[in-house]
């Protein structure tokens, strides 16, 4: 099997692509199809509409100042899962329960797949931990749903794409409104401010936390939601050679991310102590949130 050392002195096996995980198809996931419209989809085009509508360069910036001072409370990771207990996704038209549900399906069916990357397994447990924000006062259109870059252009394929960007400010800046806007071919992931939300929140609490999860890890936290980029191939242009390297890994993380919604509820308890042990290994004590 294939070897890399991630930045951490980790020895971290590479995917193979016999390893990969290939779900079945199932088209019931994913349907933002305003057909028969529901009051799950009614709610999830709302949540949607808000988004697009607000989320601007100069929102982005004014959330991560606001957000990444890392001064709001501290909570271990095991508290702020627990608290998730009471959250339901409002942009998410597959199912209607609490997100600890999801997290503990998602780091489950990982687990089931690859028993040997422990990290991999936490990675799933962990990566809707930034959903907090909205139980601290952050609407949920600026925590949840499919994130996507902003100053450029708005790609087709983001959801609702064609109905639910037309007030946004930046629409207006002409700066914004190539295909490139504000940033350079090839210019880095790392470069590229995304819309606010759980994704960029969690990877920069980690990151100021300084666990010891592999940059594999981070990189499907901070991007899981970027639908465009991992499931319709869109952005590719705005990614380094490092983003290439890392979108298999965001690829194969999506699969559990979506197809795990399936399955049956987890035992939560009965899982605790294995999870618990994973967390105090790679993301020990109080974390700053």
């Amino acid at each position: 099997m294939r070897i890399k050392i991630d930045s951490f002195g980790n020895y971290i096996p590479l995917l193979d692509p016999s390893e990969l995980y290939r779900p079945g198809s199932n088209d019931k996931f994913r349907n933002y199809t305003l057909n028969e419209e529901t009051e799950i989809q009614k709610r999830v085009r709302e949540t949607y509409r808000l988004m697009h509508t607000n989320q601007t360069v100069d929102f982005v910036k004014g959330r991560i100042d606001n957000w990444c001072s890392f001064d709001k409370f501290e909570m271990t990771i095991m508290e702020a899962l627990e608290k998730l207990n009471c959250l339901v996704d409002e942009s998410d038209p597959d199912v209607d329960l609490p997100n600890i549900v999801h997290a503990f399906q998602t780091a489950e069916r990982i687990r089931e797949k690859h028993p040997q990357y422990e990290w991999f397994h936490l990675t799933g447990l962990i990566h809707d931990l930034g959903k907090i924000m909205a139980l601290y006062g952050e609407p949920q259109w600026a925590v949840v749903g499919d994130t996507f870059p902003v100053g450029c252009a708005f790609s087709d394929s983001i959801v609702y794409r064609s109905s639910t960007f037309d007030d946004n400010p930046d629409l207006k800046v002409p700066e914004y409104s190539s295909k490139l806007g504000i940033y350079s071919e090839n210019c880095g992931l790392k470069n590229v401010s995304m819309s606010w939300g759980h994704d960029e929140y969690l990877y920069r609490v980690l990151k100021n936390h300084k666990c010891s999860l592999p940059e594999e890890a981070l990189f499907m936290i901070r991007y899981h939601s970027f639908y465009p980029l991992h499931t319709e191939g869109d952005y590719r242009y705005l990614c380094d050679d490092e983003d290439i390297a890392m979108i298999p890994w965001l690829k194969e993380f999506n699969k559990f991310d979506l197809y795990s919604k399936a399955d049956d509820i987890p035992d939560v308890q009965a899982l605790m102590l294995y999870y618990q042990g994973l967390i105090d290994k790679y993301i020990p004590g109080l974390v700053k949130w």
